[in-house]
């Protein structure tokens, strides 16, 4: 029993009706809980809750390793950051949350005064700080020949639960 994969660049989810209309629509095709949107990596499905973790936050991680300047900058400034992308289209928002878990894990508190956006939205930015932080820029950590969001988009894939023996001489 493993995950297979069905589908590959799915694109990006969406905003919230599409990403609704999308998972009934495989809710009706591959049966509940049986589909998962998730990366191949290393040869190995890996779900996309799981993926959060070690390309979204690790990624976010080695950048504020390699620019502690950015770090020290986001701290000084912020005392909220936004999305503002997700905040317009109702897109899903994994870089606020990235950055809140890395500052939260490591003890450190934005001490500022503004909202900064952490990307753009029509190619405003609240600060050049948005840019530098953004998805668009920063390294992937599982291929940083990518862009975060290069990968986090055209690696994406959709897998079912397969539950049947593999086939013999398959």
């Amino acid at each position: 029993m493993a995950w297979r994969v069905v589908e590959r660049r799915l694109g990006k989810a969406g905003g919230e009706k599409q990403r609704t209309t999308r998972q009934r629509e495989w809710d009706r095709k591959y049966g509940e809980d049986r589909w998962a949107i998730g990366y191949v990596m290393d040869g190995e499905f890996v779900r996309q809750d799981h993926a959060l973790e070690s390309v979204y936050y690790r990624s976010y991680e080695l950048h504020f390793a390699a620019h502690p300047e950015d770090l020290a900058a986001l701290i000084d400034l912020a005392r909220v950051l936004r999305n503002p992308h997700a905040e317009a289209t109702t897109g899903v928002d994994l870089q606020v949350p990235a950055i809140t878990d890395y500052l939260q894990r490591h003890g450190l508190s934005l001490r500022g005064r503004e909202v900064v956006d952490i990307g753009t939205w029509h190619g405003g930015a609240s600060h050049p700080l948005s840019v530098r932080l953004s998805p668009l820029t920063i390294r992937c950590a599982a291929d940083p020949e990518r862009s975060l969001e290069q990968f986090w988009q055209e690696r994406k894939c959709l897998a079912v639960w397969d539950d049947a023996p593999p086939r013999r001489g398959a």
